[in-house]
């Protein structure tokens, strides 16, 4: 075709795997003139699927990546272009042996068979290998090679005989037309296409066509070196492309996989090689291809040693030699996971970057749910590109991060593990003071938020055994006793939390009720001054957002919500209105801070602060309104994440500090401490059974099986409201449950405290599977050092979610014995409510 179509309904941009897998899923599901279109030549237009390895291991940590490379075998098998080998990550040190167990309690959670092998085992599955340097290893029989080149052209067929594609090669983009904040059209060399809807699916290029719409993708394009050898004698005699299992030597950062007669080393090891965008090659340009780089031996000479060590027949075989190297370009994030989505900064340009052969057709399918209805089966709120503010989107964030990142590809990640790159950015008019206190912090969304405070060290004698320490490393790593100790001292006395990394945003005008009531579950139609905790559903009935909404007039109301999902709740809400100018959605993080003052003596604290009357019957329970706190003017609004009685106190930026010397300072006659977030997001929280976004709340889950539908459904129509109907007249599949452990020491007598996503299983060591298939595994995970226990919350199929019933938690290979303590959403900590509500 020598000219582009004059318009189309979507125009996906890169026909990579990706681009293919868009084009594929939207044909499928219905969608008419779609153009797929590519600067480079097909099949291989030159992107990295073009280099790709091609093999897949679908066990991840991340649920929502192991569900997408789960789901891509599944579509890749159904193409027929998977060759099913199995896989193994091999140890070489004790802490990797530690971690592939952890891996396989995740394997479990996730549904994905695995084993541990021994040496002499990962010898038998691969006799070239060195067993002498191996320790054991981790099995994956569903790993397997994929031919993703062959899978690219598949889709496309079937997108052109659904009559639903036309595909142009060779045909570049040369600029993007935006209007009022709208996708309008795509400048080609082949002419101008109108479209509301552009698919950015072009990899390393991503961040230049976003650029031309006016906004970003944030990755770098980044150096992945990867060799082929051959041929190989030992390899010679192997029918098909695979015959042994691919070997991840996670400890080296590297990977091993046979090719044929030739064998493939590729490595993360070397140092991070972060490539500008606008310098790719174009294919002219190209030796081999725009993503095929030079090859820089000296960054590869030390991971050749590490693989001759561990293949020492193949490599160390003179008659094998260097057929093919390069440096091959792929793309990095700031955190590491994908950037999927519509752009917070452009209506109808949608992202699906930084994505990887393995799990490529699984967000294809994902993407292409979510652009259609909203409803994706996967829940991609962990790569939603909504997630990342203005300063993530900086080039010195984005390389310092992924520079960062890079080593850690194969690495052993502890689930609380911080970044070190590119901290301070944001930060609360607390903090000087937080740290004089001794603060440790941990970052969220770029804030600096304390998690404990090493002023509060001498606690530890005052609770003695109480504090619940924990013995082994990884259990207490990012986190100290001083935790628990905070914990019991704010339930006697009073604490100050801070809360500025709050995501805080105003939705005013005339049709602002009609808004919020669109989006809330929760009764929006409340007098002023009222606070409603509420959640936010997608049609499906699945769980999208939870926070708060105060209402401040009859057309204002101010969204409280965490800082990091507040960008993606902000957009749901802006989405869903109108467009007639009767609505304004006004971000107000970065003007207001937040300071939450709880504990049995905070009524004290704030009375003797300001004239206002905050008796429980002067100011009742979820209810919010101006006071003075001495010389400061605050919002207050009294709710409770830690189960405690008081408030969060709001107050403009420039006022933080002197609320926080205001309150310190009369704070001291009432024992005031400063407490973290260790509290607040954990040992408070679980203590009251408070859900969380993204551990208990998701779209897999709905609001009747995590034991939060409300008495009655508003009759007002608000978005999920069939499908919240029809959960809650039908039967849960599973129902959201606090668990208590019983017995920590069942290794070499050292107590062990599971830390969160570990699989529950009967006594006898059996997953728990509901009727819609899912697994049952640890939710969220911590100390409850009021009630003197280590919980859980977990999902569990019904007929096991009965108090006093006996199941078990795979932690680190060993079950340590669990019971249910509750069913549902009632308290260990103060069931009655009595102490929130005084």
């Amino acid at each position: 075709m020598d000219q582009a179509p004059r318009q189309a309904r979507v125009v996906v941009i890169g026909a990579g795997i990706q681009g293919n897998s868009m084009a594929y899923h939207l044909a499928k599901l219905g969608w008419k003139d779609i153009v797929l279109l590519d600067k480079g030549p097909l099949p291989n237009p030159g992107g990295s699927t073009g280099h790709a390895s091609n093999f897949l291991f679908p066990v991840d940590h991340s649920k929502e990546m192991t569900k997408f490379t789960q789901d891509s075998i599944l579509q890749y098998k159904e193409l027929g272009v998977f060759t099913e080998s199995g896989g193994i990550e091999v140890a070489r040190t004790p802490e990797r042996v530690e971690e592939l167990k952890r891996r396989l309690a995740s394997a479990t959670s996730w549904g994905e068979p695995a084993e541990l092998l021994t040496p002499s085992q990962v010898k038998e599955l691969i006799p070239f290998i060195n067993q002498d340097i191996v320790l054991g290893g981790f099995y994956s029989p569903g790993v397997g090679v994929v031919d993703s080149l062959r899978a690219g052209t598949l889709m496309r067929e079937e997108g052109e005989r659904l009559g639903a594609l036309t595909v142009l090669a060779n045909t570049e983009v040369t600029g993007i037309g935006v209007k009022n904040g709208r996708i309008g059209s795509v400048e080609t060399s082949r002419g101008r296409i109108d479209t509301e809807v552009i698919v950015v699916a072009c990899g390393v290029w991503s961040p230049r066509i976003a650029r031309m719409a006016g906004a970003s993708i944030p990755l770098t394009p980044a150096v992945h070196q990867m060799i082929d050898v051959g041929p190989v004698p030992i390899l010679a005699g192997t029918v098909g492309e695979i015959g042994y299992p691919i070997i991840r030597d996670v400890d080296t950062n590297m990977y091993e996989r046979q090719h044929g007669s030739e064998f493939e080393v590729g490595s993360y090891a070397h140092r991070p090689i972060l490539v500008d965008p606008d310098k790719i090659p174009s294919m002219e340009e190209a030796a081999l291809s725009p993503t095929e780089l030079p090859f820089t031996r000296e960054d590869f000479d030390p991971q050749m040693e590490q693989a001759l060590e561990l293949f020492p027949e193949i490599l160390g075989d003179e008659r094998v030699g260097i057929k093919y190297a390069i440096n091959g370009l792929l793309s990095l994030t700031p955190d590491g996971m994908p950037l999927l989505g519509e752009s917070p900064q452009v209506r109808g340009l949608w992202s699906v970057a930084a994505v990887w052969v393995k799990e490529a057709p699984g967000i294809g399918r994902t993407m292409a749910e979510w652009m259609t209805d909203g409803t994706p089966e996967i829940d991609p709120h962990a790569s939603d590109i909504a997630r990342f503010y203005g300063h993530a989107r900086t080039k010195a964030h984005i390389h310092a991060r992924a520079s960062e990142g890079y080593n850690k590809t194969y690495g052993i990640v502890h689930p609380a593990e911080q970044w070190l790159s590119n901290r301070d950015v944001r930060l609360s008019p607390f903090h000087a003071r937080e740290k004089e206190l001794g603060a440790v912090f941990i970052e969220t969304a770029g804030w600096e938020r304390p998690n404990w405070y090493e002023s509060n060290a001498g606690l530890l004698d005052e609770y003695g055994d109480r504090v619940m320490p924990r013995e082994a490393e990884w259990d207490r790593r990012w986190w100290s006793p001083i935790i628990n100790a905070e914990h019991l001292a704010l339930r006697e006395r009073v604490g100050l939390i801070d809360l500025s990394a709050f995501a805080l945003f105003d939705v005013t005008g005339p049709g602002a009720l009609d808004l919020v009531q669109k989006v809330a579950v929760a009764q929006m139609d409340v007098p002023i001054g009222r606070v409603a905790y509420t959640s936010f559903l997608n049609a499906a009935g699945g769980v999208k957002a939870d926070l708060t909404i105060m209402r401040l007039g009859p057309h204002h109301f101010r969204v409280v919500t965490g800082g990091i999902t507040g960008q993606a709740d902000r957009k749901w809400v802006r989405d869903h209105g109108p467009e007639d100018g009767s609505v304004e959605v006004t971000d107000l993080t970065s003007a207001w801070c937040t300071l939450g003052v709880w504990g049995p003596r905070a009524r004290d604290l704030v009375q003797g602060m300001t004239q206002d009357d905050v008796s429980n019957e002067g100011f009742p329970f979820a209810t919010c309104r101006w006071i003075d706190v001495g010389p400061v003017r605050v919002l207050a609004s009294r709710i409770s994440y830690v189960g405690e009685l008081g408030w969060e106190l709001h107050t403009p930026m420039e006022q933080g500090a002197k609320l926080w010397d205001t309150l310190w300072e009369a704070g001291a006659a009432h024992g005031v401490l400063p407490v973290g977030l260790g509290v607040y997001l954990t040992t408070g929280r679980l203590e009251k059974g408070y859900r969380a976004h993204g551990s208990e709340l998701e779209l897999e889950f709905d609001l009747v099986e995590a034991g939060m539908a409300r008495p009655k459904v508003k009759d007002e129509e608000f978005v999920g409201r069939q499908a919240y109907l029809e959960q809650r007249n039908g039967s849960p599949a599973a129902l959201l449950c606090t668990l208590i452990v019983d017995d920590h020491a069942l290794t070499a007598g050292i107590k062990r405290y599971m830390l969160g996503r570990e699989p529950i299983l009967t006594r006898d060591g059996t997953p728990l599977v509901d009727r819609k298939g899912r697994r049952s595994y640890v939710t969220s995970a911590g100390s409850g050092p009021s009630v003197g226990k280590h919980i859980l919350l977990a999902y569990l199929p019904p007929e096991h979610a009965t108090p006093g019933a006996e199941l078990a938690v795979e932690y680190f290979g060993d079950r340590y014995p669990v019971t249910v303590a509750v069913a549902g959403s009632t308290p260990l900590f103060d069931p009655e409510n009595k102490r929130v509500k005084s």
